[in-house]
């Protein structure tokens, strides 16, 4: 097996598992009265996306999102030609966990489907914000390529974690396309999906802006050429 093609399945499996154990743990405190808890729920997104860039940021840099690839894309620190290929590993991986649960838990409504609690306009700010927020994280934490997976499996899983806690009852912290499109595609709950597609990567765009403007000259070079 090629190497292209382990980091291809490693993205599928790493955000499987981020979807299995995130969106599990939202339907799980629906169905049990909440005794997941919304702290147990923010806990377990920051958890898992430890443990995946744990298991698989030497492969795969487990980006586990496709706005943190479109956003890497655009610092210069991935050529184009991986853009495709990760977000289709991506979404085929979260898609496969949302049928997985649907099939756990067929009285779940909405598999854990990022829904608005305000406006829509307000969740919109939000998902860009912490999506900006995210990705400035990940930027820093890897500048350099001399970071350990662990030290930034603990960043950036904490990062998840915090935007979790304090903005999940607004927007339900989404930050990643493929959590949020995965159950709403498989619930057929698309009616605000819009949200989380758009915001997440205006959010990844504005984090490497700043970026530019924080850290020294060449940390996020504009996109090269190559295809």
């Amino acid at each position: 097996m090629s190497m292209s093609t382990k980091k291809l399945w490693a993205e599928f499996i790493g955000t499987y598992c981020l979807l299995l154990a995130g969106t599990g743990a939202i339907i799980v405190n629906d169905i049990s009265g909440g005794t997941v808890t919304h702290i147990g729920i923010a806990l377990t997104f920051g958890l898992v996306v430890f443990a995946m860039i744990a298991a698989f940021g030497d492969v795969s840099g487990a980006h586990l999102n496709p706005a943190v690839t479109l956003g890497l894309f655009l610092a210069g620190r991935i050529p184009r030609r991986v853009i495709a290929p990760y977000i289709v590993s991506q979404l085929g991986g979260a898609i496969l966990a949302s049928a997985t649960l649907m099939s756990l838990f067929p009285q779940h409504p909405t598999l854990g489907a990022t829904v608005p609690a305000g406006t829509v306009h307000q969740s919109l700010l939000v998902e860009i914000l912490l999506t900006a927020m995210l990705m400035f994280v990940i930027l820093s934490v890897t500048a350099g390529g001399d970071t350990s997976k662990y030290s930034a499996g603990i960043a950036i899983g904490s990062t998840v974690a915090l935007a979790a806690l304090f903005a999940g009852p607004i927007s339900g912290a989404s930050m990643n396309p493929a959590r949020s499109l995965a159950p709403a595609l498989v619930s057929l709950r698309l009616d605000v999906l819009w949200i989380y597609l758009v915001g997440p990567v205006f959010g990844s765009a504005i984090a490497v802006l700043l970026c530019r403007c924080t850290r020294e000259a060449g940390c996020c070079p504009m996109p090269t050429r190559e295809v």
